[in-house]
């Protein structure tokens, strides 16, 4: 399977609306968080996604996942549940952090077991834990597992 990974286009926004939906429910059930749900054409506004960099990964033409990141932090990582387990994820890590010479910083929610396994195989280290508010439906209190890379490949 051949992934390209390239910058965000406007074409790409509706792909990136299912992809974030889908996948976004998948996180917060892990967390008991189910009903915390906002589908991205309203988290897009509430979280600022569009001051980030975003990079999308395409699989046969059809974009099956993005990322978002700023100089320290990533902060979005979206794969279409579809794709699960086929290395998008790890390509869209690698296209960030594997080019940088920096660490970076990422969130995992509390619960979110399966994520927490994806970062410490791609090079993150738990550094701390941390609750407050949810970004972008305060109506939520979250505790959150903080990560760094410890190394870049």
């Amino acid at each position: 399977m051949h992934i390209i990974i390239r910058e965000y286009l406007k074409k790409d926004w509706s792909r990136i609306c299912e992809i974030h939906d889908l996948a976004r429910l998948d996180e917060l059930r892990s967390a008991y968080l189910d009903s915390a749900f906002l589908p991205l054409k309203i988290a897009v506004k509430n979280e600022d996604l569009f001051k980030y960099k975003i990079l999308v990964a395409e699989r046969n033409s059809e974009v099956v996942g993005f990322i978002t990141y700023s100089e320290e932090e990533i902060a979005w990582l979206y794969v279409d549940p579809a794709n699960y387990r086929n290395g998008i994820g790890k390509a869209l890590v690698k296209a960030v952090v594997g080019s940088q010479d920096r660490i970076f910083s990422i969130e995992v929610l509390k619960g979110n077991n399966t994520a927490l396994d994806f970062y410490r195989s791609v090079g993150f280290s738990v550094t701390g834990m941390a609750s407050g508010l949810m970004p972008g439906n305060e109506e939520y209190d979250v505790t959150v597992h903080e990560l760094n890379n410890t190394k870049n490949s």
